[in-house]
């Protein structure tokens, strides 16, 4: 395999995969964060001179703590770019941006899929979506299928560790009466089973109501982004007995585009829906970048002020906080210099903004570009939060919690992806893709994030050797249903 030109002497010693490299600044632009040490980049907004400059990682030492409280905050279809600390050069997200600051920040995280339902799929079991029935479809929309309540998830396996559990906001892992987050581990849920709603009125895709406490309807017809930031902010300041996980899931920014206020296009929309039209959720006449900038400062804000109420609670040092996307970008998104959106296997498509901060065990100010995935962070977190995975159903994900406490280098190994129509498969710096072209296209993401050199002819050992390996564990994955 050919070796990586951007190592330094100053690396620890591993393979590429376990490289640690960093960009330099807060508010780096996106170019300046992308794999591999890289010279500095020009800053997109201006830092302030008291903010310490980000560094590489480095496992914190000599810090002791009880399991932790793990708060993980999923956006809805927002972009790798765009946060400012991501290079958003019209986004301000300054409650998100200290976030970073406060923890590690990292340049080179994926989801789990290009889409909704397969990612929650594969963070909440911890495995390939392929690996069960409902992870096929991307996304869900009938009651057809879902997450099965037998298959253990990261909130039914730290629940048998002594954890109380809770999800608020978007479930999109099946419908009642067969699936919900409380037949699936999670001791409370306040939220939408669907995969989008219009903002006021708590319209679904199918025309039906779609805000429940439990499996119950619940009316509230406040801005959604409010009510979830209000429901979040009560639970994390409870006086709980136990160490806790809360699964907080914006719809934000998902369309349809409706900021706050918007009560006009707001009733527009609801007005197509009970006229039966079908497409009105979706949006397609409508939003604009400056209404989705409005969106993402919104959520910005709200995570600012979930974060404020845990601090208020005396319960931040021992805090877990864990933000990132659940997908790649829409139509609004800024993913510069990234090609491709949601939905598809280029990096626009699956790589997304991830923050991780615990004060009692993390130091802040840190960037890494270790290659992460969405079924890492659920391997992750049972090993912190003392939980074992049910060897009957073995993780794809792995633990990165040596790296990240202990300062042990992870083992080399592949992240993998597949859609109906794509695949891909990252392998350090190298990235195996097949879009829906039929082309296989081999990419060497240090030199080219953007994905725009095709390496295939000129590395086709390496390119057939990554090809196997797809193929090697696509033969262990279920099959797409014939005709879907």
């Amino acid at each position: 395999m050919p070796s990586n030109s951007s190592t330094s002497a100053n690396e620890p010693s591993g393979a590429a995969l376990s490289r640690r490299a960093f960009t330099t600044a807060v508010g780096a632009t996106a170019a300046g964060a992308a794999v591999g040490i890289q010279a500095a980049a020009p800053a997109v907004a201006a830092v302030s001179e008291d903010v310490p400059r980000e560094r590489p990682f480095r496992a914190a030492r000599g810090k002791h703590a009880r399991r932790p409280n793990i708060l993980f905050i999923l956006g809805d279809d927002l972009g790798w770019a765009d946060l400012s600390s991501y290079g958003a050069p019209h986004i301000r997200t300054p409650h998100l941006d200290a976030l970073a600051r406060q923890g590690v920040r990292f340049t080179d995280a994926y989801s789990g899929s290009a889409t909704c339902s397969p990612t929650r799929f594969s963070l909440y079991t911890g495995r390939f979506p392929g690996r069960t029935k409902g992870g096929l479809a991307e996304p869900i929309a009938d009651r057809s299928v879902g997450l099965e309540p037998t298959h253990p998830t990261l909130a039914s396996l730290l629940r048998g560790a002594g954890y109380s559990t809770a999800l608020i906001g978007k479930w999109h892992c099946g419908y009642l009466p067969d699936y919900s987050p409380t037949k699936s581990g999670w001791d409370e849920f306040f939220g939408n089973f669907g995969g989008a709603l219009e903002y006021y009125s708590k319209l679904g895709l199918n025309g039906e109501y779609d805000l429940y406490e439990g499996d119950a309807a619940y009316k509230d017809l406040r801005y959604y982004t409010r009510v979830l930031t209000e429901r979040a902010s009560e639970y994390v300041q409870r006086d709980h007995e136990k160490p806790w996980l809360l699964n907080l899931n914006f719809t934000t920014p998902h369309w349809p585009w409706i900021a706050d206020g918007d009560t006009e296009a707001s009733a527009e929309i609801v007005r197509r829906i009970k006229a039966g039209d079908r497409s009105a959720l979706r949006n397609a006449d409508g939003g604009s970048v400056e209404k989705y900038t409005e969106m993402v400062e919104d959520l910005d804000r709200s995570i600012g002020q979930v974060l404020k109420a845990l601090k208020r609670s005396g319960q931040e040092e021992d805090t877990l906080v864990f933000f990132a996307s659940d997908n790649g970008g829409e139509r609004f998104s800024y993913n510069w210099p990234l090609s491709g959106n949601k939905s598809s296997l280029q990096e626009g498509g699956i790589r997304v903004p991830s923050v991780l901060r615990w004060p009692a065990r993390i130091d802040g100010h840190q960037v890494s570009d270790l290659p992460v995935f969405s079924p890492d962070w659920t391997a992750t977190l049972l090993e912190l939060g003392g939980a074992r995975p049910d060897p009957a159903y073995p993780l794809d994900g792995v633990s990165l919690a040596g790296y990240l406490l202990r300062d042990e280098e992870p083992k080399e190994r592949d992240l993998f992806w597949r859609v109906r129509g794509e695949r891909a498969l990252r392998r350090g710096d190298w990235k195996y893709y097949r879009g829906r072209s039929g082309t296989d296209q081999l990419f060497q993401l240090s030199e080219d994030q953007r994905e725009q050199a095709d390496r295939a002819s000129a590395e086709p050992e390496l390119l057939a050797e990554l090809k196997a390996a797809w193929e090697k564990t696509d033969a262990g994955l279920l099959r797409y249903p014939t005709g879907s």
